[in-house]
């Protein structure tokens, strides 16, 4: 045996399983069920407990490759019962499996590439009424932005539109308002209005909803940000139809006057980053906990801090520094760099699954 890369595979095994989506702690117990080559490359198989008085279970590490400290990235464990006669048939389904999740995660990873600069937010309306001429003629007025796929000879929109939608075609993006005559599910618009703390009364206000309006951009000719902006001056003229309760975007439900307000940033040259990403924090088991939702969306990946010892308002303001710097720059963070604003702060990146948000999130150490 390589002590060196056992003990390396041991604690790795021990940090995934301390991941708050695994068992949120280092295992009771945790030692060495075996090892085994699988594909030219070298496994441990690890039996270990949640509790002293608890089943072994099944976890695996690997692979490395001859007397390498760095494994391929198969570490693994489904909690499964460790059973000896069994163990390495065991673990060698569990590699496949992780084989298929990394396969899985970077079609993920191009789709997410596919699906930036395509936008969808939701207006709720207290009644179940649209005023199509009236949002075509704030957009005309307050953004100057027209339909530029007009007959030429009329005038009108050669697209067939009835009341209940309007399409805009607009520099090489497709926008798109129509209107849906029945509520969001209130078991999932009080859960997502839940999470604004900025606004007390959103899951209240929101039940009171009885339809809403699809807003929802393509801009696949229209570089990201720019369909991004159109998608919040749309939202914005949307937002000035009678009775708007809430828009419902970013995983969150937004007051219109916390939108409208920020959507005035595209008038003073800035790019509206509080429209596009919410910043959610949450109190964890041993500190302060924040992630954005919203940066996947504008092709990045979405950041979260995790038990921080900073107060919410810092662990706030730090996440929005982020989202600004990675937006206004194109930056891309990568799993394993570090990021500071000062000479000497060097905060961790580490990429992995998400805790507040779906899919991989950028964990910074702060």
């Amino acid at each position: 045996m390589n002590e060196k890369q056992y003990q390396h595979a041991k604690t790795e095994m021990t940090n995934w399983l301390s991941h708050p989506q695994e068992l949120g702690k280092a295992p009771a117990k945790i030692d060495l069920g075996g090892e085994f080559d699988h594909k030219g490359l070298h496994y441990y198989i690890f039996k270990y407990k949640k509790s002293v008085l608890g089943k072994w279970l099944l976890g695996i590490c690997g692979g490395y490759e001859g007397d390498a400290l760095q494994h391929c990235g198969h570490v693994f464990s489904e909690m499964q019962e460790y059973k000896e006669k069994t163990a390495e048939q065991d673990a060698v389904a569990l590699i496949e499996y992780v084989e298929s999740y990394w396969k899985e995660r970077a079609e993920r990873e191009e789709k997410k590439k596919e699906s930036a600069g395509v936008f969808v937010n939701f207006v709720l309306l207290e009644e179940n009424s649209f005023d199509k001429e009236a949002l075509l003629r704030e957009l005309k007025e307050e953004w100057q932005i027209e339909d530029e796929d007009k007959d030429q000879d009329n005038g009108k929109s050669k697209k067939k539109e009835d009341g209940t939608i309007a399409i805009v075609s607009y520099q090489g993006a497709l926008a798109a308002v129509s209107l849906m005559p029945a509520p969001v599910p209130e078991e999932e618009i009080v859960y997502h209005a839940e999470s604004n703390f900025r606004w007390k009364d959103a899951a209240e206000v929101s039940k009171r909803h009885k339809a809403h309006l699809i807003v929802s951009v393509m801009g696949k000719e229209m570089p990201v940000k720019k369909a991004a902006e159109l998608l919040v001056k749309v939202v914005a003229a949307a937002c000035k139809q009678k009775g708007v309760l809430g828009i419902y975007a970013n995983g969150t439900v937004y007051e219109p006057e916390f939108y409208l307000r920020f959507t005035e940033m595209i008038k003073q040259g800035y790019f509206p980053l509080f429209n596009l990403v919410w910043f959610g924090l949450y109190k964890g088991k041993t500190g302060i906990c924040g992630y954005t939702e919203g940066m996947r969306s504008l092709g990045f990946d979405e950041i979260e801090v995790i038990e921080s010892e900073h107060s919410p308002k810092e662990v706030g303001d730090f996440l929005t520094d982020v989202a600004a710097y990675v937006t206004d720059g194109d930056v891309v963070l990568n799993d394993g760099e570090t990021i500071g604003f000062t000479a000497e702060q060097k905060l961790p990146i580490t990429k992995s699954r998400g805790v507040a948000v779906e899919g991989d999130s950028l964990k910074i150490g702060f």
